[in-house]
C-alpha cells in the first residue's frame, strides 16, 4: 500500500479513536468541568459490553495511549477517584468550602440553653445531639459570632469533626456520578448485573449495595425486582410529592388463596426511610432489607413464614423531592421542596408535620429553619398524602398496620413513642421497651454496634447524666412526629424511630463501606421484629374475635422466643453464644430500671 494511503488510513484511525476525547472536552468558558471526566468515566465503565470489532479496536488504542487497565466489569474506587480528580469541583467548594462541622460539649442546662437560642439566631444547621453534645455545621466565618454568644465554659469546649466538609461530600458520592449528573441508561448492566439478574447472588456481591444510588436507578431497580419476584412483590404509590413525583412502595407478601380465611385484616409492617433527604443511609437501608426479604423466600423457613402472614410496605424515601435535590444541588439538604411563605426558604421538615401534637408554633415564622413544620398541621404534602393512604388501607382495604419502622440518621439509637413530650405515657410502654431493647440486641449480635433505647422525647433533647429532672431544652421541635402519629392515631402497637450509624464522626455522610454492615444489621433486627411478632409478644388486641385471630396467625412450629435468641446468637458467632447468658439478665435488668413511677 502506499505510503501516503497508510498516512490517510493512520489518520482516520486516530480520528475515530479521538471523537469520543474531543467531544468531552471542556469549552473554554461557561462548561462544567466534572463533565469530561464524566464521559471518560462512562466510556472506561462500558469496556466491559460486548463490541464491533472496530470499536474493540478503538477501546484497545485508547487503553495503550492513556495507559488505562485491562477491561473489568467493576471499576475500582481508587481508579474512579483518580480519573474525576482528587478533589471536589468548584461547585462544591463554592457551596461548602468554608464548612466546617463542630461538636459541643454541653454539661450545664444554662450551656444547653444558651447553645440552643444562638443556633436559632445564627440558622445553623443543628445536625444532631446527644446526652452531652451538639453537633453543629457553621462556616468558619460565623465561628466567632456563635462564640461571643455562649457563655465562657462553652467558648472552648467544642472539637472539629470535620475540617474540609467540601471534600468529605465529594467522596459521599459514587464515583465516577458525580452531582448533577445522572446514570446513564448503558450502566445498568453493571448496577443490576448478573449479581441480583441471578436471583441467588449474595446481597454484598450486588453492585447495588456497593455506593448510594439516586432514584433515576432506584425505581428502575424496584420494577426489576417486581419482574423477578412476581409471586410476591408488587410496586405500589402511597402518595405524591410537592413537585408531583409519585412516592412508590414496594409491597412484599404472599397473600392467602380462596381456601383461607379472608375476613381477617392483613398484618402489615411498614418501614420507611428517606423522611429527610440528606439521610441517604436510610434509603439504602431500607431497599437492604427489602431485598434480603425478598429473595429470602422459599429458602429460610422463618423469613418465609414472615412474607405468609404479615406484608411489608418498603418505601426507600418518603421525600423524593429532597432526595432527588440532594443529588443534584445540595448534598445536606434537609427538608422537602415545597414552597414556603418566603420563596428563597423552601421546604418543610416532613418528621414535624404530622397532625399529632404538632408544635410548628416555635418555628412557624421561620420557614429558614432546618425544622420548620409548616403553617399548619399536614402543609407539607408528602406526609399528609401517606397519611391519606395509610388511613384508606386501614378503612377501606382491610389492613391491620402492626409495626412501622421510621428509618433516619445519626447517633445510633432505637426510639419509642413518645416524641413530643416526656411527661406523656404511652400505655403499652413496657412492650414498646422490651421489643426495643430485643431490636437494639439484634444489631449489637449482628455487627457489633450498640444502639441506645431511650424514649424519643429523650432524644430530642440532651439528658445531663440520665440523672431525673435534669433535661436540657429542646434542640429541634419534636411534636408532629410520624413516629407519634402512626402509634396513637392509627393505633400501631409498635412504632419505632432507627437512628442509624453512626455516632459523629462522619454524621450524615456515612461512607459508602457502611452500607452492607448497616443494612445487615437492621436486617437482623426486622428478622428480629418478626420473630416477636410471631411468637404472640407483638400482638395485643382485645375481644375474642382479635384473640381468635392470633391464634390462627400462629403456625405450627412458629419459633419460640428463646429459639430466636439462639438463632440470632448463631448469626453472630461464638462470642454472641458466650454471652448469652448475660444479655438476658440486662435485658431484665433494663425494663426494670425503665419503669416508670
Amino acid at each position: 500500500m502506499p505510503r501516503t494511503n497508510l498516512i490517510c488510513l493512520f489518520g482516520a484511525l486516530l480520528v475515530f479513536v479521538l471523537a469520543p476525547f474531543a467531544a468531552a472536552a471542556p469549552s473554554p468558558a461557561g462548561s462544567r468541568p466534572t463533565f469530561a471526566a464524566s464521559r471518560i468515566s462512562n466510556l472506561i465503565n462500558n469496556l466491559h459490553v460486548p463490541q464491533r470489532p472496530w470499536l474493540a479496536l478503538r477501546d484497545t488504542v485508547i487503553q495503550k495511549i492513556w495507559r488505562l487497565p485491562a477491561q473489568s466489569s467493576v471499576v475500582s474506587s481508587h481508579r474512579r477517584e483518580s480519573l474525576v480528580g482528587s478533589g471536589p469541583p468548584p461547585e462544591l467548594v463554592a457551596r461548602y468550602g468554608d464548612d466546617v462541622v463542630l461538636r459541643f460539649n454541653v454539661s450545664t442546662t444554662d450551656e444547653a440553653k444558651s447553645l440552643t437560642e444562638a443556633s436559632t439566631v445564627l440558622f445553623l444547621d443543628v445536625w444532631e445531639f446527644g446526652e452531652n453534645w451538639v453537633d453543629i455545621r457553621i462556616a468558619k466565618a460565623v465561628i466567632p459570632s456563635l462564640l461571643g454568644l455562649l457563655p465562657p465554659s462553652l467558648q472552648h469546649a467544642h472539637t472539629l469533626l470535620m475540617n474540609d466538609l467540601a471534600q468529605v461530600i465529594y467522596n459521599s458520592y459514587p464515583k465516577p456520578i458525580l452531582p448533577g449528573h445522572s446514570l446513564a441508561s448503558s450502566q445498568d448492566n453493571r448496577i443490576f448485573g448478573p449479581a441480583l439478574k441471578s436471583k441467588s447472588a449474595v446481597t454484598e456481591q450486588n453492585v447495588f449495595f456497593q455506593d448510594y444510588q439516586p432514584l433515576s436507578v432506584i425505581i428502575p431497580w424496584m420494577r426489576l425486582l417486581r419482574s423477578l419476584f412476581p409471586s410476591h412483590v408488587r410496586i405500589i404509590d402511597v402518595g405524591v410529592s410537592s413537585e408531583g413525583r409519585s412516592i412508590p412502595a414496594l409491597r412484599v407478601g404472599v397473600h392467602p388463596t380462596n381456601s383461607q380465611r379472608q375476613s381477617d385484616a392483613r398484618k402489615t409492617i411498614i418501614v420507611a426511610g428517606g423522611s429527610h433527604a440528606r439521610e441517604w443511609i436510610s434509603t439504602s437501608t431500607v431497599n437492604y432489607v427489602a431485598y434480603s426479604l425478598i429473595t429470602a423466600y422459599g429458602k429460610d423457613k422463618v423469613m418465609t413464614e414472615l412474607l405468609e402472614k404479615f406484608d411489608w410496605i418498603f418505601i426507600p424515601t418518603i421525600n423524593p423531592d429532597g432526595y432527588a435535590y440532594t443529588w443534584e444541588v445540595d448534598r445536606l439538604w434537609r427538608k422537602n421542596r415545597q414552597m414556603t411563605s418566603l420563596r428563597f426558604c423552601p421546604g418543610i421538615d416532613l418528621d414535624r408535620s404530622w397532625d399529632f401534637q404538632w408544635d410548628g408554633e416555635r418555628f412557624r415564622g421561620n420557614p429558614c429553619s432546618e425544622s420548620f413544620a409548616g403553617e399548619a398541621p399536614f402543609q407539607a404534602v408528602e406526609s399528609q398524602r401517606i397519611a391519606e393512604w395509610a388511613k384508606n388501607e386501614t378503612e377501606s382495604n382491610n389492613v391491620e398496620f402492626v409495626a412501622f419502622l421510621d428509618l433516619h440518621s445519626y447517633s445510633q439509637q432505637v426510639l419509642y413513642p413518645y416524641s413530643y413530650s416526656c411527661d406523656a405515657v404511652p400505655p403499652s410502654l413496657e412492650n414498646l421497651e422490651e421489643l426495643a431493647i430485643g431490636l437494639a440486641k439484634a444489631i449489637r449480635l449482628s455487627k457489633g454496634e450498640r444502639y441506645d433505647t431511650l424514649s424519643a422525647c429523650e432524644g430530642s433533647v440532651a439528658m445531663a447524666g440520665k440523672k431525673p429532672g435534669r433535661i436540657f431544652p429542646r434542640m429541634e421541635s419534636a411534636g408532629g412526629s410520624a413516629l407519634d402519629w402512626f402509634y396513637h392515631e392509627l393505633r400501631v402497637k409498635y412504632a419505632y424511630q432507627i437512628k442509624l450509624r453512626d455516632t459523629g464522626s462522619y454524621g450524615f455522610l456515612l461512607p459508602r463501606e457502611n452500607i452492607v454492615p448497616t443494612g445487615k444489621e437492621v436486617f437482623d433486627a426486622v428478622r428480629y421484629l418478626g420473630d416477636f411478632l410471631l411468637g404472640n409478644k407483638g400482638i395485643e388486641l382485645e375481644g375474642d374475635a382479635s384473640q381468635d385471630s392470633i391464634k390462627e396467625s400462629l403456625a405450627p412450629g412458629s419459633p419460640s422466643i428463646d429459639e430466636t435468641s439462639a438463632a440470632l446468637g448463631n448469626m453472630a458467632g461464638s462470642d454472641a453464644e458466650d454471652e448469652g447468658q448475660e444479655e438476658m439478665m440486662d435485658v431484665d435488668w433494663e425494663l426494670r430500671r425503665r419503669r416508670r413511677r
